[in-house]
């Protein structure tokens, strides 16, 4: 049933009336300016692109001030300008199934074909060793890699001992910083395992990572603040 005189319809034969010539103007001017707007924006990301194009960058800079630097292998990572070629809306939480020492050895040998931006140790270390700007090959999907920063935790998916309660904390006080600086929502949308990337293969973090309890620290590392431990 048609209600005569409701918003939207004509009083006399309760039709809904066809939107006037100023409404339609303004609703593609809106859509034209979106638009606009969106081009510009790809416009920008295309000039980023461009061969040679590249932004001023220094060996060991760090992107967080709590870490330590060791660069991975140039054949495990790719240049890039990010966010101005790539948004940067992800988080990737990896295992590496092996020790610290032995995962930065990985990583700087070029035939392993893959890198993180970090590694965090049991004890809370820190380790960068590919800079935000550009792609590490860590989630096994060119588009993922494109769009996210790479966090690998040392130990082992079966060994819930291994997710220590500094390695939680650190981890988390990293995440949020990330976040904070890429205006990233601290949720289970933008904050993922490995084995949660489309196409993947590999099963960590694994059932005994705490995701409430990590998304809950990142959570309460960005109410408190940048630079705050």
């Amino acid at each position: 049933m048609v209600r005569e005189g409701g918003r939207g319809t004509d009083g006399k034969t309760g039709r809904r009336r066809a939107p006037g010539r100023r409404a339609v103007l303004l609703g593609g001017l809106g859509v034209a300016a979106a638009a606009a707007v969106a081009g510009r924006e790809e416009i920008a990301r295309a000039w980023w692109l461009l061969p040679g194009v590249a932004k001023p960058r220094k060996e060991g800079e760090l992107d967080h001030a709590a870490a330590s630097w060791t660069a991975a292998s140039p054949a495990n990572w790719r240049l890039a300008d990010r966010p101005d070629d790539y948004r940067v809306d992800r988080i990737v939480v990896h295992v590496t199934q092996g020790g610290f020492a032995s995962s930065v050895d990985a990583f700087k040998n070029p035939w392993h074909k893959a890198s993180a931006h970090y590694i965090v140790r049991q004890d809370g270390h820190i380790e960068q060793m590919v800079r935000e700007l550009d792609v590490a090959f860590h989630a096994g999907n060119r588009s993922m890699n494109e769009r996210s920063v790479g966090i690998e935790h040392v130990g082992f998916v079966d060994r819930p001992k291994d997710f220590t309660d500094a390695m939680y904390a650190s981890s988390a006080r990293l995440a949020a910083d990330i976040c904070r600086r890429y205006e990233i929502p601290a949720d289970r949308t933008h904050i993922v395992g490995h084995s949660e990337v489309p196409g993947a293969d590999h099963t960590d973090p694994g059932r005994h990572w705490d995701w409430d309890r990590y998304v809950g620290l990142v959570q309460d590392a960005l109410r408190a603040g940048p630079g705050v431990s």
